[in-house]
């Protein structure tokens, strides 16, 4: 009986934390929801680019090793270093950044966040969601503002590829959209693509192993499935023989 109790309290306490959880997220985040595929070797390597280019100037990825990165990414370790690393790191090395956080604060108004597990405290959809729904607020010290992240303090890094846009609110100051006011160097699909691209790279430096994890499960279930056939008429040849 005492078994049961705590059972139901665990399933109790998760149902209140997944409705408050969707209480807290307006409608209009929830349609923000990422294509995310780590198998995808080819979205790895563009997020890898997207990263070094847009992100890595503030934002570290303190627990990830430039060896393995080019490793599971397919990429040659001299090509890595010559196109993916801006600074004179060595290949054994992690990707830190050479920003001190008191020049950060002074700067930023805050220090950047290091991104190396954002996409297993967040979720998977966060930063898909964030780099798509930053608009204008010129009571911002960067001129943007963001629904995924309330008052952010993080400039709008790709606006010159997405482009401007206004949130659309009703009258009860929900938002409802956005409304495009100048156009970026990318389309909508291509933006969207882009960011996929971002996300995906970073939920696969969350957990890296995750990678070889899953290649490995496939040929666990193939063995299991096998050895299920041979064991089957193993047990019938056996049984056979009693009667």
């Amino acid at each position: 009986m005492m078994i049961k109790k705590i059972i139901f309290f665990l399933i109790l306490l998760l149902s209140i934390n997944f409705s408050y959880a969707a209480e807290e997220k307006n409608e209009l985040l929830l349609k923000y929801k990422a294509d995310n595929n780590i198998n995808n070797k080819a979205s790895l390597q563009r997020g890898a680019k997207y990263f070094v280019n847009y992100c890595s100037g503030c934002h570290s990825l303190k627990y990830m090793r430039i060896k393995t990165l080019a490793s599971d990414l397919g990429i040659d370790e001299e090509s890595f270093l010559m196109n993916l690393n801006f600074s004179d790191k060595k290949i054994g090395e992690t990707m830190t950044i050479a920003m001190n956080s008191s020049d950060a604060a002074e700067w930023f108004e805050a220090i950047p966040p290091d991104l190396s597990l954002v996409s297993r405290s967040k979720g998977q959809d966060y930063v898909f969601s964030l780099l798509n729904t930053y608009y204008i607020d010129d009571a911002k010290s960067t001129g943007f503002n963001n629904l995924t992240y309330p008052n952010t303090v993080m400039p709008h890094v790709l606006v010159s590829l997405q482009g401007e846009q206004n949130v659309k609110i009703d009258k009860e100051n929900n938002p409802l959209g956005f409304e495009i006011l100048s156009k970026g160097t990318l389309n909508k699909k291509e933006y969207i693509e882009l960011t996929n691209d971002i996300n995906n790279f970073l939920v696969y430096v969350s957990e890296p192993a995750k990678l070889k994890r899953q290649s490995i499960g496939v040929w666990v279930l193939i063995f299991l499935f096998i050895f299920s056939i041979v064991a089957y008429y193993t047990k019938k040849e056996y049984w056979n023989d009693v009667k």
